[in-house]
Order: structure tokens, then sequence, then C-alpha cells
């Protein structure tokens, strides 16, 4: 009746009006035959009924339904890739010339594009990053006046790629090539085709010639960074890349505005980068000709380093200086790299790299390369312990959920705090403010894992991928005995679920979120919700066969959300809808309270009864902890399905003895919204 009175009175408020506070005296009704007056409602009351606080509906929490889409040939209902899953393929030769100067890049692609779905393809799109930092792009525009991470920190210059042609190469023997029409449109290219691409592995072979000037501060991706022997280069996103086109959206071409990442096909990437001939270069892949682009001393070194579990210096800090440390006789020199199997390939250059390496130990006896190219300043925050950090990361995170699939492992100190691309990453290059090497390094090589093998559209679903990495991140830190009392200090800090509350859900893209929320929704609270999945609702080694199975099915393959959810579910042998409705795909709280203790015919010897309440519309397993008035105590766990069609729930301890106190997740392990309900006698 109250809420009807309540109700009421908001459509009459409608008509009428809104108290501020304390309801004032109406004035004197002179009207005959007039209806009573609707209750007015003061601000507050106003806002319960706008905004009710939330309650727990189980029929809402466990309905079934969530999946949208039932499973296909193409993507099973048990969450792997079906009989009939298809992707496409983007091989790319790349030469690249690297004109210090001028901070210009100038370069050739060779895409070899395979159409390996059931369509034909008139045309074709690609992604053209670089027209980020134009002045007049939607990137541009959306910067608020406070700043962006994903700004170019006002800098105003010749931005974006000035593409020379894009033409059609070996399309019948000896045939000339063929200049192609295309269209630019902020960051992506439409190529039209005279002759459509045939479906089921049919072959479009490009040549594009480009050129784009470096940003100094690249949206945090890349850049360049001032230091005392020369620039540092780091050079991402400097070749046009094919757009993902995928059995759920057609072709992919949400725009790059910044904030969210990349979807990439995958494969086979030759590379040549031309670089004055002081500079050294790194790049993702193997180095093809070191013979040609080191010393005879260096060249020992680095064979030295392919044997050795300890760091060999390649060029010290002393040697950057010294011309004898870069071959002879020459202007420039061409580095030649080849990376396999790969999304993306990225790369860095500078006369300020001092470069060692050290050798990975990878599942099956195979062997890698662990590399770090910094400059003098790095040194001031460790940067001389880098290659032992790689090797720490890297060989756990293979042996622990797939093997690192790449002939080496790039570390180069520059401009961005920490980005990630196969094979190599880049850390902040001299100290600034949050500069720590160790956590950003083992954060951007734990990319590796997603989204560089398990290829999810970062641009639509950040969570799959600064989520589960920051997940897998964490499992290394709490496997580290030095870091536990830490991060159970963090997880009972933080562990309170109401802190998430304002943000929206997790299954936002990163271009649909307030740039302060994306710590929380990306990284923070997915890393929590498989955490809880983990330790609280599956346990550990039910979620680790799903979670390898999820990895091992999805290598090199592009999944959805729903492949995740449909793979945990099926590998655990677990409806697990109720939890991904309430962690990942709304911003529900949860809230259990300890209400009373009772005992059965008054007699503590007979048993207790103990009655907890849902109030809040999350579902969670249930961790209680009982002492009797002897000191003994008890640890109880009731499972999820306790809330399954109930909201609250009574079930009989077998006390002998009177209960002095029951308290709900007395660890703080669970994303418990309020405390002060959490304990049977209530606190005064």
């Amino acid at each position: 009746m109250k809420n009807i009175k309540k109700t009421g009175a908001l459509i009459a408020l409608l008509a009428g009006g809104i108290t501020a506070g304390a309801q004032t005296p109406a004035k004197p009704d002179t009207t005959p035959h007039k209806a009573a007056a609707a209750p007015q409602l003061n601000l507050m009351e106003l806002l319960d009924i706008l905004n009710p606080p939330e309650k727990y509906d189980y029929k809402e929490t466990f309905a079934n339904f969530f999946y949208t889409n039932n499973g296909n040939t193409y993507r099973a209902a048990n969450g792997e890739p079906g009989p009939d899953y298809w992707q496409n393929r983007a091989d790319y030769q790349l030469d690249a010339a690297l004109h210090e100067e001028t901070n210009e890049i100038t370069g050739t692609e060779i895409l070899t594009y395979t159409n390996n779905s059931p369509f034909k393809l008139d045309f074709l799109w690609m992604q053209l990053d670089q027209n980020l930092f134009r002045d007049d792009s939607r990137g541009s525009a959306i910067v608020p006046v406070t700043g962006s991470r994903n700004a170019g920190h006002e800098q105003h210059f010749d931005a974006g790629y000035k593409i020379k042609s894009v033409q059609l190469i070996g399309s019948t023997p000896g045939a000339a090539p063929q200049n192609l029409q295309f269209l630019i449109n902020d960051t992506r290219m439409q190529v039209f085709l005279d002759k459509a691409v045939a479906p089921k592995g049919g072959v479009v072979k490009l040549k594009i010639v480009y050129s784009f000037i470096s940003p100094d501060y690249g949206s945090d991706r890349m850049g360049i960074m001032p230091a005392k022997n020369g620039k540092v280069f780091t050079i991402a996103q400097w070749y046009p890349r094919m757009c993902v086109f995928d059995d759920v959206y057609g072709w992919n071409t949400v725009p790059y505005s910044g904030p969210a990442e990349f979807y990439l096909e995958y494969g086979d990437f030759d590379i040549h980068i031309t670089a004055p001939a002081k500079d050294m270069v790194v790049c993702s892949g193997e180095l093809l000709n070191p013979q040609e682009v080191f010393t005879p001393q260096q060249q020992q070194r680095w064979a030295q380093a392919a044997k050795s579990d300890e760091t060999v210096m390649i060029r010290t800090a002393e040697e950057v200086t010294d011309p004898a440390s870069r071959p002879a006789g020459k202007k420039e020199l061409t580095w030649h790299f080849r990376i396999k199997n790969s999304r993306d390939a990225s790369w860095g250059a500078s006369s300020s790299f001092i470069l060692d390496a050290a050798r990975l130990n990878l599942p099956g006896g195979k062997k890698a390369m662990a590399v770090s190219a910094y400059a003098e300043e790095g040194l001031e925050i460790a940067w001389d312990k880098s290659t032992a950090m790689i090797k720490r990361s890297v060989e756990y995170y293979s042996s622990r959920w797939y093997p690192y699939p790449y002939p080496a492992a790039v570390n180069v100190g520059g401009t961005p705090m920490g980005m990630e691309y196969p094979g190599i990453v880049f850390c902040a290059g001299r100290k600034v403010p949050f500069a720590n090497l160790g956590f950003i390094l083992d954060h951007e090589f734990g990319h590796t894992w997603f989204p560089m093998i398990v290829g999810s559209n970062e641009r639509l679903y950040g969570w799959m991928d600064e989520g589960f990495n920051t997940f897998i991140n964490n499992q290394q830190k709490a496997e580290d005995t030095a870091a536990i009392k830490q991060m159970k200090q963090q997880r009972n800090a933080s562990s309170n679920g109401s802190a998430y509350t304002r943000y929206g859900p997790i299954t936002s893209s990163p271009g649909n979120m307030p740039e302060g929320d994306i710590g929380a929704l990306l990284y923070n609270k997915p890393a929590w919700g498989l955490k809880l999945l983990r330790e609280q609702v599956l346990g550990p080694e039910r979620f680790d066969f799903a979670f390898k199975t999820y990895i091992k099915r999805w290598a090199f393959k592009h999944p959805t959300p729903d492949d995740f959810f449909r793979t945990m579910e099926n590998a655990a042998g677990e409806n697990l809808e109720w939890f991904w409705r309430g962690w990942f795909t709304h911003t529900w709280t949860l809230d259990v309270a300890v209400d009373t203790v009772t005992y059965v015919d008054n007699d503590p010897a007979h048993g207790a009864l103990i009655t907890i309440s849902n109030l809040a519309r999350m579902a969670m397993p249930v961790i209680l902890e009982i002492k009797t008035t002897s000191g003994k105590t008890e640890r109880i766990k009731l499972p999820v399905e306790i809330w399954q069609r109930n909201n609250s729930w009574t079930f009989k301890y077998p006390s002998t003895e009177t209960i002095s106190s029951v308290t709900y997740d007395p660890d703080f392990v669970l994303p418990d919204s309020k405390a002060e309900n959490n304990t049977w006698p209530k606190k005064q």
C-alpha cells in the first residue's frame, strides 16, 4: 500500500510540483467538490522511487536464456570453433625506412590477403591508425579539454598516412600492376576491386606505397623519446593493416579513436627496416641477418646469449658512444626480421640503445631469445634487470597456460608507459611517475596470451584482453610467496563490491566508457570475476582445466564473449549464467545479511537454526564462520543454489552449545557491499 501511495504521489508530482526537504503547508483549498490531494513527496523520496535500492529477485538472477544466439556450424554451442569455422588471413612483406631528421617513416607493403569466408568480397577495408593523430580525426574531436592518455599531447604536425598508391599485383603472370581506387575516411581505407576475391580460398595481392611522420607521443602506444645519445623510436601502427572480416560482424570497421585497441588477422611477416647505421634496431620476430648489422664481437655475444640463462651484453652502456660498436663504412643498414602466425609486428630503433639478451627455456625443449633495448636513462629504473624479468614472466606463463609462440621476446624502453605487440613490448624508458619496470613488463608480456595468442576483438571487448591478462598477472603474483601478504591486504581493502556500482557493465566497449572507468571495467573487475570463479565457484582444478581449454581452442583464432562463456560452462560442467549475468553484463551488487540464530526446541544442544538473507541482486556461494561460547570455530560453505528460489535461507547447524557469533565472508573474499550486516549478533 505504501508503494502504491508513493506511485500515486509521483504521478501527481509530474502534474504538480516537488518539495525540497521538509514539506511546506499547502494553501487552503477553496475549490468546491475537489478530490483529496495526492500526498506530496520530498526530494529524497522522489529519488528512492526513480532509483530504488536493489532488491534480490531469484527469478531474474537465475533466469534462463542468457544466450541470445544458439550455437551454429561456425561457433558451436559448447564454445569451441564449429566444423565450418573460418577466418581470413593477411600475410605481409614490409619494407620501411626511418628518416631520423624528419621523424618520417616511408614504406612499401606487399599484402597477400586470403579470403577463407564463404562470401565473395568486392572491396576490402584497411586500418590507417596513424590518422588518429590528425587534427581533424574523430579521435582528436573526442579528447576532453582536461586531456587524455589517448591524445597527441597537443602536438600539431603533418600527421597521418600519405598513401602514394594502392596497386593490384600478380593477378596474372607478367601483368603490370593495376592502380586501384580507394577511399579514406578517418582511420579507415576502403579499397575497390575490379574483380571480387573468390570465397573459400581466393587470394588477392596488393602493393601499397605510403609514408607518415611519427608523433612524439602516439596515444601512449608509440612515439619518440628524447635521450642523451639519440632519439628512441618506438614504432607501431606503422603500415596499413587489414580489418578483420568475420562471421559475427562481417567487416569490423569501428574507427580507431584511441581508447580501444586492435582486432587483426593472423599471417606471416617478412620485414626489412632500413635505418642509419649508428642505430640499433629491434623488431617482432627473429633477426635473420645479424652478420650484416652487428660487429663481429656483437655477433659472438648474440650467439652466446642464445645459449645462456644469464644476461649477456650485446652492446654495453660504455660502447654506445663508441663508433666501433657499429659496423664501419656504412651510412645505413637494413635489418631483416621474420615472425610467423602473428597478428601484428612493431619495432624500435635508436643510436642510444644498450642491448642485452639471454635464452628463453620453453615447454617441450623449445628455445627463444629474451632481448632488452634501452637508453642509458633506463638504468635509473632497473633496465639492466629487464632481460631477467622477461625470462621470469615468459617462462612462467608458458608453463602455466600455453607455450610462448615467437622466436624472441623483446622489451624496448621508450615513450609509452606500457604497450604490447606480438613478440615485442614498449615500457617506460626513463624515470617517470609509476614507472615500475617489473610490474609493467610482466603485464605487457602477459598480453602475449591475451590478445596475441587468443585473438579477441579488443576494439569491442577490451575486458577479454586487459581483464584476462590482469588475472594471469595476479595468478603469478599469488604464487610468489613474498607477494602473498601484500595481495591479501590489497584484496581485503578493495573487496567491497559496491565500489563498482557506479560504473557501467564490463561488457561495454572501451569507446563506450569514460576514460576514468577503464581501469575498473577493463582490468580490475573482470580479473576479480575470474578470481571469484576460480576460488569460490568452480575451484582451482575445474577452473584451470576450463580456462586452458578456452586458450587451446581459440589460440590464433577470434573468440567472442559467448565463446568464452560457453567454453567455461561446458569444460567445467557448470551452468554459470547467473554469474555472467550478475558480474559481467550488469552492475549488480551483493549484500548478504546474517539475520537470526535460534535453537531447536530452544535448546542449543539440539542444534541451531541460522537464517541469512540476500538483499541485493547478485548471488554468490556463501561462506560463514560460526563461533561457540567455548571458543570452537567452524567454517560452513553453502552453494549458490540456496538463492535459486529463495530470498532468505534457514539451515540447521548441528550445534551442541550456544553460538556466540556468525560471520558472513570472514576473509573478505566475496564482493559483499555492506559489512555492517555480515555478523550476528549485530554490532551496536
